[in-house]
């Protein structure tokens, strides 16, 4: 696996990387997540980050012990917690001489072929302009049908918009695993060639209490970026600096490898 000559990266960031099962920010992961990805900017990459976390950092912030199951309350929640969480990695990427933008979207505007034009001139004069986006969806104003149905498949949506060299998922565990990677003798899939029913059925399991996915969705989201040839890398969220290791060593994930004749929109 060499990944030194990929240029656009994607990196989509879970409620349980940003945070404790408490909901309450993980401070220190925060900053040393930003400082990698500071670092990565400076080494002349193109750094697009897809982060959750707006709901459950706005749980904490309005004092509920947990994220609320009610929409209204989710949403609110999301109201709080995003402009929040847009301060700390403004603030945050500041201290290394980086300007962030916030995109909230929807599905209905990547659907559009209108809409999502005006998305694609947004990320290209971002990218001139050297600021990094932020994108998250816009769970204050979604409904059912209009929602992105976690934010893994908005990363590999974000990842085809932008015509990204490479998407990273990062999660609680550290890869596709052939078992129950909590069961003795289960071992991490290196790499995938190809999503296929077996895969996919490797992949069941809900997500953590703070984030809305699991497995499966990830392996779709990895599904939707390498159909249109964006090589996808699952890896764990535990230590960040192991983003380092995607382009300096061989890091401990699982990797999808893009469609060798890809589908672009």
């Amino acid at each position: 696996m060499k990944f030194d000559n990929k240029k656009r990266i994607v990196i989509k960031i879970g409620s349980s990387t940003l945070a404790y099962p408490t909901g309450h920010l993980n401070i220190r992961k925060f900053c040393e997540l930003v400082e990698v990805m500071a670092d990565l900017k400076n080494s002349g990459r193109e750094i697009v980050i897809v982060s959750s976390g707006a709901q459950a950092v706005g749980a904490a912030k309005a004092g509920l012990r947990s994220k609320p199951t009610d929409t209204p309350s989710k949403q609110a929640c999301a109201a709080i917690g995003q402009s929040e969480l847009m301060k700390l990695y403004s603030d945050n990427f500041a201290k290394y001489n980086h300007r962030v933008a916030q995109l909230l979207l929807t599905r209905d505007v990547v659907s559009n072929k209108e809409r999502r034009e005006n998305v694609v001139n947004t990320f290209n004069k971002l990218f001139e302009m050297g600021v990094i986006p932020i994108i998250n969806a816009n769970d204050t104003i979604s409904i059912k049908h209009l929602d992105f149905d976690e934010n893994d498949t908005l990363s590999a949506t974000m990842a085809v918009l932008c015509e990204a060299d490479l998407l990273v998922i990062l999660t609680d565990v550290d890869g596709l695993y052939d078992g129950d990677p909590k069961a003795p003798g289960s071992k991490i899939i290196p790499e995938v060639d190809r999503i296929s029913p077996d895969i996919i059925s490797l992949a069941n399991g809900a997500g953590s209490s703070l984030g809305t996915g699991g497995m499966l969705t990830k392996i779709e989201a990895a599904q939707i970026a390498t159909e249109a040839g964006i090589d996808t890398l699952i890896i764990g969220n535990e230590n960040p600096s192991l983003l380092y290791e995607i382009f300096e060593g061989e890091p401990r994930c699982t990797y999808f490898k893009a469609a060798e004749n890809p589908i672009r929109q």
